[in-house]
């Protein structure tokens, strides 16, 4: 029974940030009500309550809880490059996916929120980049530095090179996005052109003797 209870608290919990992120989406962290969120999510006011003491535990909890969607890309990293035998193909087809994971509509609205409430909340900035964002440059970062220790890059700061290799993909698309809104201002086509560029623009940097 204490289980079953579980269960529908947990369903009811999802159902409530499910119903919220979208508003705070749309509204930001001040124009959203609570009020607007019970009713999106079919529930009371009180139930809200019972599970989100106030907006801000709503809104942190929101936020930490997309930080799967940019972790995931850490995944998609090893899985790209662990066992790589042709660094150039595997790192555009990495390159491609990484780059339209961060440009998808939802992934762009999310960043804006974040950095529009950075000063109101600069803990919770702090931490959804490091639990996300960041796990993903680590990850990035240690498989160059097996890359390197096989020969097929030169990186002797593999961190410095995972950053590179990120900059190159997003420093277009991403701050085009930021001040235009939306995410559509890139065809699949586009993307898929800057991150072939990008990975020709670092590969002729760190390519290693082993590449060829």
């Amino acid at each position: 029974m204490a289980a079953e209870e579980d269960g529908r608290t947990a369903r009811k919990r999802r159902q409530i940030l499910e119903a919220a992120l979208p508003v705070f989406l749309r509204n930001g962290y001040v124009g959203t009500s609570m009020d607007e969120v019970a009713a999106l999510a079919s529930v009371s006011k009180q139930t809200v309550y019972k599970h989100f003491t106030d907006k801000e535990q709503l809104f942190t909890s929101i936020i930490m809880d997309t930080t799967g969607q940019v972790e995931g890309l850490a995944k998609m990293i090893t899985a790209a490059l662990e066992d790589t035998d042709d660094l150039e193909k595997d790192l555009r087809e990495l390159a491609r996916q990484f780059l339209a994971r961060i440009m998808s509509p939802d992934v762009l609205k999310l960043r804006r929120l974040v950095i529009a409430e950075a000063d109101r909340f600069p803990d919770l900035g702090r931490t959804w980049y490091a639990q996300g964002f960041e796990r993903s440059l680590e990850t990035m970062a240690t498989a160059f530095g097996r890359l390197a220790e096989r020969g097929l890059l030169r990186a002797d700061d593999p961190a410095l090179a995972a950053e590179h290799f990120v900059g190159l993909l997003l420093w277009i698309p991403v701050n085009k996005a930021m001040f235009s809104g939306g995410g559509d201002h890139y065809t699949e086509a586009d993307l898929d052109r800057l991150a072939d560029a990008g990975v020709a623009a670092f590969l002729r940097a760190y390519a290693g003797p082993g590449s060829a």
